[in-house]
């Protein structure tokens, strides 16, 4: 007997499979579960998260320019390119507010729907409800470890594993430093920045715009590597999530049941005027005589030749 999930042969000595933890003779996805597709989804959200990851990455190195910036404006007197500076890391820290948001909601619908999904998959043991998969991100301080909670399920009764993958606890970790750490980071630059001269007119007071932004790109780099790797292990994730549930959910999915037809080799479609007519429902019935279950003719035995004497009794 092999298991309908994964394939492996089943031993009754066993309740459940060894590989992929589904209960003897149970099915793939128990019937009359909903599921839920993740294939285009997660890649939604894969690619809005790695877009996140770069564009902060933008923002994080945005500070290099402003140094560049700086020191022109120390040589030409100009304050005006200081402003331009700051004009500059403000729009490029714009587009990554809307890719981070916009990855946010993805990732959000991703784990509500790959959680459902085990709700289907026998076997699987999750610890949180479906809604955990939503609230878990906005509740208080419960968003910093319910996220990671929720996931970690999903991922051991997706991915047969008995344990929650090692990757899941690279992912919070590194999502954690950069969480935190680009929220202490953004606030020590306001900071700093409201240290600084408006108006320059020393050399002094421009070289403090300088330190400004090489203390800024040395503040922001910690965040930024955190930001690489809690992006790329969670793509991986997911998309290691999406193949198997996928995958899971088409191998439970009915066969067709019977083959189409296969006409003679030659014959084709049997013509129109070969096909049986009846009459329309209240049509009049065509006169004609009756249907007469005793044959036209009756049959008469053969005679038999006529001999000397004539016929009996003669």
């Amino acid at each position: 007997m092999r298991c309908q999930t994964c394939g492996d042969p089943t031993s009754p000595e066993h309740n459940d499979c060894p590989r992929c933890h589904t209960p003897l003779g149970q099915p793939a996805v128990t019937p009359g579960l909903p599921t839920y597709s993740v294939r285009g989804i997660g890649l939604a959200a894969s690619i809005a998260v790695g877009a996140t990851a770069v564009l902060f990455l933008v923002m994080a190195l945005a500070p290099l320019l402003g140094m560049v910036m700086g020191q022109q404006a120390l040589a030409d007197r100009d304050p005006d390119l200081l402003l331009g500076a700051l004009i500059v890391t403000v729009v490029v820290a714009l587009p990554m507010v809307v890719a981070y948001l916009i990855a946010a909601v993805l990732v959000i619908i991703w784990t509500w729907r790959a959680r459902k999904n085990t709700d289907a998959f026998p076997g699987a043991l999750p610890s949180l409800g479906a809604g955990w998969a939503i609230a878990g991100w906005l509740v208080p301080f419960a968003s910093f470890v319910v996220p990671a909670r929720v996931v970690g399920n999903v991922a051991r009764d997706s991915l047969w594993r008995r344990r929650t993958p090692g990757l899941v606890f690279v992912w919070w970790t590194a999502w954690l430093v950069f969480s935190i750490g680009e929220r202490i980071v953004s606030r020590l630059d306001s900071q700093a920045y409201d240290k600084l001269p408006e108006t320059p007119f020393t050399d002094a007071a421009y070289q403090a715009h300088i330190d400004y932004y090489r203390d800024s790109l040395l503040r922001y780099s910690v965040p930024a590597v955190a930001c690489v790797v809690a992006a790329v292990a969670l793509i991986v994730l997911i998309q290691r999530i999406s193949t198997e549930q996928t995958a899971r959910i088409a191998r439970a999915a009915p066969a067709w049941p019977t083959p189409p037809p296969v006409w003679p080799a030659g014959q084709g479609w049997p013509a129109a005027q070969d096909l049986p007519t009846f009459p329309a429902p209240g049509a009049p019935v065509p006169a004609g005589p009756a249907p007469s279950a005793v044959p036209a003719t009756t049959p008469v035995s053969p005679q038999g030749a006529t001999g000397p004497g004539g016929t009996i009794g003669a």
